[in-house]
This record gives C-alpha cells, structure tokens and sequence, in this order.
C-alpha cells in the first residue's frame, strides 16, 4: 500500500495499489529497478516497412471497436500503415484490394451478427470475391453462455479461407474476459504478418500503466448516492433508479453511452454453492492476477458462479469423470443437453454430477471471471456533472423449485445502497449517438428499461436547449404502477423539450397493447417525420420487441410511403446506412 506522505493524490494512490496488486515478485522487483535505474524507453525499432494493414470490426456494446482502434495504434508503433474500417462502411469486394487483414467481430444473441455488420456479414457469406493474396487472421468475441459462441467469428474465418485468403496466425476464441486472449492473439498475428519487424514489448507500456486512468483495467469505485424504486406499490417489477457520482474520476460520457458494472455474487448464492460443493469457504485458494484468497471471498467477487453453459459442464466432467455428465454433453445428445441447462444454473450441475463434492481448486476450475454488465446510461452530464445515473431492473424468478436472481441487477437493487461504493467504468457506443444538428427531429422507442438513454437524450437536448422535436413511445404493463419517469416526462412536455409522448401499458386493458401497435397508430405521422430527416431509435428486448418494432417500421414505410415490401425494406437499410435507424438492444 502506498502511504498518505507518498508524492501521489488519493486517486494515484488507489491506481498504483491496484495495478501492482497484479504482479509477481519479479514483476515488481524488475519494476523497481527500471524506475531506479532512470532508464530511458527505447521506441520500437523496425528494420523494414511492415506494409499497409486494415483492421475490420463489426461491434455491438463497443469492444470490438476497442480492440480494433488499440491494435491500429499499436500496428503503427511496429510500421504498419494502419487504417480501422467498421464494417458498416465497407463491402466485401474490397478486401479484395487489401494486403494485410485483422477483423474484430462479435457474436449476438443467438449466433447473429452485430447490428453493424449485418448487411455485411450477409453479403460476405452471398458474394464470391477472390480473395488470394490476402493475408488474414480473425479475432472473435463472444459469451461461452451461450451455445453458439463466437459463431460470426467463425463464420468469418472459414468464409475468408473459402475465398482464397491465407490464414497466418489462429483464430482467437474470447469470452467475456478476453484480455488475455486477444494479446495473445495480436502478438502471434502481428508478428505472423510482419515477421522481419521488431515485436519487443513497448517498455514504455510499463510506466504509462502506472498513471493509467480509470478504465475497464481499473474500475472507479464510484460512491452511490442514491438508490430509488420507480414502480409503484402493486406493481409486478421492480425497476431501480441508481445514481452514482463520478467526482474525482476523471470519467465524462455522451447519450448514449453505457457504463459497465462490476458486481459482486449474492451471499445466499456463494452459501448455496459452498453447500453444494461440500466446502467451507474458508479454504485458501489462487486467484489468478489477485493472489491468494479465501473460496468464499473469491467466490463472491471474482468468479462467475451462476451461468450455466456447455464449457462449464465440459470442466465440471472433467473435474469428477461423471459418466452420466459424460453422456449429456455427448454431440448426439444436443437436445438433452439444452433441455438440462433451460432454467438451471451452476449449483444444479454440482448437485447433480458432483454428489460426493468438490475439492476448492476443483470448484473454482469450473469457472470463468465475473464479467462486469453493461447498463444504458440514464443521464446527460450537462444535467447532472459529476454524476451517472441507471435505471435497472431487478431479475428475481423461479425455476426448478429454486429461487433465481440476475447477478448484477440484484446486487445494484439489494446492496447498492446510499453511501456504498460500487466499481464502474464508461463504455463508449458510438453507433447509438444524438444526430450532430441539434435541429433534427428524433422519434425513440424505449418500453421498460429501454426508456434509460431516452431520458438521457432528452436531458442533453433540454439543457442544450436544441429545437429539434423530440418524440417518445415508451411502453410497460400498468400506467398506476409502472410509467418510469412519469413526472419528469410530463414536464417535458409542458415546457416543449418533449413534442409527443405516446404510450403503450398492455395489462391495463383486455387485449394487450405494446409501443409498436402505438406505431402503427400513428404511422402517417412516424412517416411524415421521417421524410422530415427525423433519426429513428429503438432500445430494449432484443429477442421480440426489436423485432415487431423493426416489422412496424417497415410496413409504415410500405403503407404511408406507397412502396412495395422490398422498397420498403431498402428504404430502412438506408436509414441504417446513413446512421438515422441505431438500436441499443439487449
């Protein structure tokens, strides 16, 4: 720990204890006589030119972006002439010109593409381009808790192969915790594409992550300031306004941006897991980038210990050869082995194929690192400096006689109490962004907790005092209980930052009624907007609400427009294409 009389603010002090807390004892003795020793970082060096490289991305929450814009600063470094292409703004005939080629690319949902790539990544797989002399290598991210993971990245990679391309370092694979994973993979790529380069580490990497600011590595333990129930007394949800302060950070974000949340796990999950395993939790444990631990300390802020998922099962196997788990993750068993996880999470699996119990370093081998959760921010700066508020939804259910509770959002409705501390960083989204010209209508779409970047654009607007119109379809089950912002959107209204409101609650009538039916309702006038250059935004359930409210849009189109079904299908791609269609769905 770094003393008070040390030469560094409170905050350096905290950085500091924080990323040396990460080394080993050669790290840091070799550390210390870096910095002693005064010695000056060598710039990298090159012996040739390195050619030109593009680096390719197609993002959803915004990481593959990231990995894309650090590895063309880092491509420069070694003599590349680096340039990013999101795949949005490419098509596939030409990469037929590129020579050397990295792609970033996520999987969504159910083995989709990412919003941005859709088109592409449906014309790339159609059209047959030569690709021979390209030289190639794929870094895919994705969620191994789900069964097609890093589907699109694959996808990628066996079709850039197809088409006469040349693969010269190994698809990388990363979960949610893909740090590791991808320096890995950029070192072998890296080095594979430009092999007469030199790839020494930057020894200047070393002292600038010691003034690092607060990120994804170093999370800002931001104070909570308060912590509100929206819904009313009655009401089936339980829906959260959390605000948290970010003095002292340094952390600024725009509307539409998301702030990522590291939780902890429930203690009654951490106990269910100890009992399953047969375990104290007092046993010591390592944790790797940590040290050493007690389980349950390890357990309830370190690792995933709910999601159940086929890798998962594949190490619980492994860690007690059950026969029986053996047979449920057999390839001809894909039915059964889906129907097991519907509903279970990890402690089932223990119960079930792990009767005799596990050994602490058996049990934490069954898992992977606590991801942090990525939350639509609620707020505009220019309203409230020096804050950032959320609007969560608290996932509390049954299944399998067992009571169920999301990890994140149950640990900012529970134990994100005023005065406590909770450990955030800002997640850029710049393809979900207010238009520059503040004069343009925007039409946005936001049932349930969708409503949260809705009230951050208009805030920004309103402080801004922008004369573009505004225009809100927001939707949840009960007017009484269950219009989040209720006064806020009526003042908007009466002061004129809000042109139109319009809503949709399905439990307060017989047949049921949802924002896209209010769409319809009222489509001449959506359309009309549209004709008026208005942007058009949709965030929330990705699964059916995006869906129907993209369906809508396109039969307004077809409608009020006098297009044809395909016309109108064109007509939407090329709001997508020029950035006035964005969606922020989950």
């Amino acid at each position: 720990m770094f003393p008070e009389s040390s030469p560094f603010s409170s905050d350096q002090r905290k950085a500091l204890d924080s990323l040396l807390a990460g080394f080993d004892d050669l790290q840091r003795g070799w550390l210390s006589g870096f910095l002693a020793a005064g010695v000056a970082a060598p710039a990298v060096t090159t012996t040739a030119s390195a050619g030109r490289l593009t680096v390719l991305y197609g993002t959803e929450s915004g990481n593959s972006e990231q990995l894309a814009d650090r590895s063309v600063k880092e491509a420069k470094k070694r003599g590349f002439k680096a340039v990013m292409k999101n795949m949005s703004d490419i098509a596939p005939g030409d990469l037929a010109n590129i020579e050397n080629l990295l792609v970033f690319v996520s999987t969504w949902g159910d083995g989709e593409a990412p919003e941005t790539a859709i088109a592409f990544h449906k014309a790339f797989m159609d059209q047959d381009v030569n690709l021979n002399g390209v030289k190639f290598s794929v870094c895919a991210l994705g969620d191994t808790s789900y069964e097609k993971f890093c589907e699109i990245g694959k996808q990628f990679d066996a079709r850039l192969e197809k088409l006469g391309a040349t693969r010269v370092a190994p698809r990388a694979d990363c979960d949610v915790d893909y740090e590791d994973s991808y320096t890995e993979w950029f070192a072998s790529a890296i080095t594979a594409l430009a092999p007469t380069v030199d790839s020494s580490v930057h020894v200047a990497a070393v002292s600038a992550a010691l003034t690092e600011e607060f990120g994804k590595k170093n999370p800002f333990p931001s104070e909570v300031i308060d912590n509100v129930l929206l819904n009313g007394e009655g009401s089936a949800k339980e829906t959260v306004h959390v605000e948290l302060s970010l003095e002292g950070s340094g952390l600024t974000y725009e509307p539409g941006d998301a702030l990522a949340v590291q939780p902890t796990n429930c203690p009654s999950m951490v106990k269910d897991v100890l009992a399953a395993a047969k375990l104290k939790g007092s046993e010591e444990i390592e944790v790797k980038g940590v040290g050493k631990k007690l389980l349950a300390d390890a357990l309830r802020e370190d690792f995933d210990i709910t999601v159940l998922s086929k890798a998962v099962l594949k190490k619980l196997a492994e860690a007690t050869g059950s026969a029986e788990l053996a047979a449920l993750l057999d390839e001809d068993a894909k039915d059964k082995l889906k129907e097991y996880n519907e509903g279970r999470e990890i402690v089932d699996a223990i119960i079930d194929f792990a009767p005799q119990g596990l050994s602490a370093e058996g049990l934490v081998g069954i898992f992977r690192k606590l991801p942090v959760r990525l939350y639509s921010i609620a707020s505009s700066l220019l309203a409230h400096p020096g804050e950032v508020h959320l609007t969560v939804a608290a996932v509390k259910y049954e299944t399998h006689g067992r009571l169920r509770k999301g990890v994140c959002s149950t640990f900012l409705a529970d134990y994100a109490k005023t005065g406590s501390n909770v450990s955030v960083f800002v997640q850029p989204n710049k393809n979900f962004r207010l238009p520059n010209d503040g004069n343009t209508p925007i039409i946005m779409v936001g049932p349930g907790t969708g409503i949260a970047p809705f009230r951050s654009f208009v805030e920004h607007r309103a402080a801004l005092n922008s004369a573009g119109k505004n225009w809100l379809f927001f939707g949840d089950q009960r007017y009484t209980y269950d219009f989040l912002y209720q006064l806020e959107w009526q003042e908007f209204l009466k002061n004129g930052h809000l042109a139109k409101l319009d809503l949709a609650f399905s439990r307060d009538q017989p047949e049921k009624v949802y924002v896209q039916d209010k769409m319809v309702e009222k489509g001449a006038e959506l359309f009309a907007w549209l004709e008026e250059g208005a942007h058009f935004y949709v965030c929330g359930d990705a699964s059916r609400m995006a869906a129907d409210v993209h369906e809508a849009l396109v039969s307004i189109v077809e409608k009020h427009g006098a297009k044809s079904r395909s016309d109108a299908d064109a007509y939407v791609e090329t709001l997508k294409k020029a950035k006035r269609y964005q969606r922020d769905v989950y």
